[in-house]
């Protein structure tokens, strides 16, 4: 694959540290990685991660932003979340997601989703089971050590790092709105990549 045809710069990629996983790998996660490093890391692969935003963000686009929720306990995802809902217009959850927010309509912060999108499956399992409960598309985040269970589409991605989630949530909300006409080029998208990045 071409630089060309990546959504951004191989550079900006490993800048981030979008492709450095953990030492450990799960069953499901091992065809997303490239190589085990000396040192023990396991290193995703640029072109499936790449190809998994760009996925991802088609898929998205066949909803309308009141739809999605993005959710993420992980404080390094808070920012980045918040930055993707002030961009398209998608509805947020940094912090702890209370069980039963979307199943259950007597509770005060009940809200409706289509479709959900979660940092990190396991310290977010709380919004995955009450999506799984109602069937609605789960997209997530996935490091090497993460199982993809009841997960409709995966998302490989150091989901810890503040740059790396930074990186993937600004192109998640550019190509998401290209994708819905919200704008029509790269360059018409007013943020930049640090704007995304958690201080």
């Amino acid at each position: 694959m071409t630089e060309a045809q990546l959504l951004i710069a191989t550079d900006e990629y490993l800048k981030s540290g979008v492709h450095i996983g953990t030492k450990f790998k799960t069953k499901y996660m091992r065809h997303f990685i490239y190589k085990t490093r000396d040192d023990g890391l396991s290193v995703l692969n640029l072109k499936k991660i790449d190809q998994r935003i760009d996925i991802a963000a088609k898929f998205m686009s066949h909803y309308a932003p009141e739809d999605i929720i993005l959710v993420s306990r992980r404080e390094n995802g808070w920012k980045p979340i918040t930055l993707f809902g002030q961009a398209t217009g998608a509805r947020v959850f940094p912090g702890r997601y209370p069980p039963g927010m979307m199943t259950n309509p007597v509770l005060e912060t009940f809200t409706e989703a289509k479709l959900l999108v979660v940092v990190d499956s396991w310290p977010d399992r709380n919004a995955v089971n009450d999506a799984l409960e109602l069937g609605i598309p789960i997209i997530a985040l996935c490091d090497t050590n993460n199982q993809a269970n009841g997960l409709d589409l995966v998302i490989p991605s150091n989901n810890k790092g503040k740059k790396a989630l930074g990186l993937v949530f600004w192109l998640l909300a550019r190509e998401y709105m290209k994708h819905r006409g919200l704008i029509k080029a790269d360059a018409d998208f007013k943020y930049k990549i640090d704007d995304f990045t958690a201080q």
